[in-house]
């Protein structure tokens, strides 16, 4: 199996095109975005040697999934996925801040609180919780977006507005939309027998109004832990069977791997790309309720480039 970690598309009308951790995105006519999703993968920031096969498509269709599912609470950027891999959009003022709202103490949050954290983004976190537990109510850590090979830096809502980061008046319409967003992420979850645990929202901002962008409830922006055994482990104090990427983190992490200045990505063996493949394609299903169709990768360079070009074909440039 192959994966598609770099593409070199020039589309008419391009203006621009930028790389990041995991999509290359081109600019059209400075007023569309073709997001092509790669198989890329990253981890504590950095993105790792080798792509994970169908990876991309996984992320795009979940992602394209949840953008129409949700478009009644938000705004959206995109237009249409015209192919498995891409979505095509509007170009938006991207916000400068990642809003990531928490259900449950677990992940990052969690290493934080063992290491005696109370407070997270001036968000106060009570004394006595254990790992994995539930909030009583969700809580919003926001983070500063990083360029690629920089870390996400956590920030108060109190900073981003005083820094002018966000008017007061947008960033409480943003609190607003991603608690409205997680709860219905919570409930299409629920359905299928998951618990979406926590998750980021990024947006940005068309003629004056508010719009999600990017990608939305994939296992890249996402933790979900399975429903059903959920209680019961806690109860006894083991690790929850999750679908997420953390399962990447810990396998980088018991390899003396977090991110750190003169640490070495462990070696990332066909087993364990395949691994990875293979859960990434699980949360699909469980999340969609859907079957995973796998796309062949024999002329996908060609495929993508078509499917772009006629898309492009019908936008008003």
């Amino acid at each position: 199996m192959n994966a598609i970690t770099r593409t070199e598309f020039d589309f008419s009308g391009q203006t621009a095109k930028y790389i990041g951790k995991v999509r290359d995105v081109y600019t059209i006519a400075d007023k569309y975005l073709v997001m092509v999703a790669t198989d890329r993968i990253s981890a504590f920031d950095v993105v790792l040697p080798k792509g994970i096969p169908y990876k991309g498509q996984v992320l795009n269709q979940i992602a394209s999934y949840f953008l129409d599912l949700t478009s009644d609470i938000v705004k959206n950027w995109k237009i249409a996925s015209p192919d498995p891999m891409v979505t095509v959009g509007y170009k938006c003022q991207s916000l400068p801040v990642e809003m990531i709202v928490r259900g449950y103490l677990t992940g990052s949050s969690w290493r934080a609180y063992k290491e005696g954290a109370r407070e997270i983004c001036g968000v106060h976190i009570p004394e006595g919780m254990r790992e994995h537990q539930k909030f009583e109510e969700p809580i919003i850590t926001p983070t500063t977006k990083a360029e690629i090979g920089d870390h996400d830096q956590d920030i108060s809502r109190e900073e981003i507005i005083a820094k002018g980061l966000i008017s007061e008046q947008d960033y409480k319409e943003l609190e607003r939309i991603t608690l409205a967003l997680y709860k219905r992420g919570c409930e299409i979850a629920a359905g299928q027998g998951l618990i979406l645990v926590d998750t980021k929202y990024e947006f940005g901002k068309k003629d004056g109004e508010i719009y999600l962008i990017d990608e939305i409830h994939t296992p890249d922006s996402s933790r979900y832990f399975y429903a059903d055994s959920y209680q019961e482990l806690f109860d006894k104090g083991e690790q929850q069977r999750q679908l997420s990427k953390e399962f990447v983190r810990e396998w980088l992490m018991e390899h003396n791997f977090s991110g750190k200045e003169g640490q070495k990505v462990p070696e990332m063996t066909e087993e364990r790309v395949n691994i990875i493949s293979d859960r990434y394609i699980e949360l699909y299903e469980h999340i969609t309720g859907r079957k995973f169709v796998k796309e062949p990768y024999n002329d996908i360079y060609d495929r993508i480039e078509g499917n772009v070009k006629n898309m492009i074909a019908r936008l008003e440039l």
